[in-house]
């Protein structure tokens, strides 16, 4: 499995909030996160490490009480052929999550884009968003998450570092199931990944 986790700020924002405390649109950038991951079929587990590709947008500045936008978007992936000696049937019940950054105020969240994932939800829930893709994916073909948009406010002067969900196997931020064909038989393989390391991939300077 390789999964592989930019739009303006928010209309109501923009009305709701004084021209001051508005932060100016951002350029996207392009990052790159590596995720350590496992995969568990029929009892044996299968070390694996992901690259996953992103573009990222925050303002650089922005004042405290004021709204920002933090764009996260994940960019075409494709699935591979096998899992360990499994011929990879499909992936399905892709999850992929981002905490609300320290330091900001959650406000709303919306989803564009996207291609070849099936159904898209996003909730937010605990200080998380999660993306979740029911999919099929199957072996062999692309597929791209959709943007995912957060619509803080900015809390005290300082920073808003962004970051990826997950510190371990049993708290992952991003999993999926694949099918595998044994034998005859299709065998659900659940795979779980943590970003490692997991740097900020944007800093806002709260003034």
């Amino acid at each position: 499995m390789k999964p592989t986790p930019r739009r303006a700020l928010s209309i109501a924002a923009l009305v709701a909030l004084p021209l001051v405390l508005l932060a100016p649109p951002a350029s996207a950038v392009p990052v790159t996160v590596n995720y350590a991951c496992q995969a568990t079929a029929l009892g044996t587990t299968y070390p694996a490490t992901l690259t996953q590709p992103l573009d990222v947008s925050a303002p650089a500045s922005v004042a405290a009480g004021g709204a920002l936008s933090v764009v996260i978007d994940p960019q075409a992936a494709s699935i591979p052929a096998t899992v360990g000696t499994y011929t990879l049937k499909r992936v399905q019940n892709l999850t992929f999550k981002v905490p609300i950054p320290a330091n900001s105020t959650y406000v709303s969240s919306s989803l564009s884009g996207g291609s070849g994932v099936g159904a898209t939800t996003l909730s937010v829930t605990g200080g998380v968003a999660t993306l979740t893709a029911a999919g099929p994916v199957n072996s062999g073909s692309t597929f791209e998450l959709p943007t995912i948009t957060l619509n803080l406010t900015a809390n005290a002067p300082g920073t808003i570092e962004t970051s990826l969900y997950g510190t371990s196997f049993s708290d992952p931020g991003l999993t999926a199931t694949g099918v595998v064909r044994v034998l005859f038989v299709d065998v659900n393989v659940p795979a779980a990944c943590y970003p490692s390391p997991n740097p900020a991939i944007t800093t806002t300077i709260v003034t």
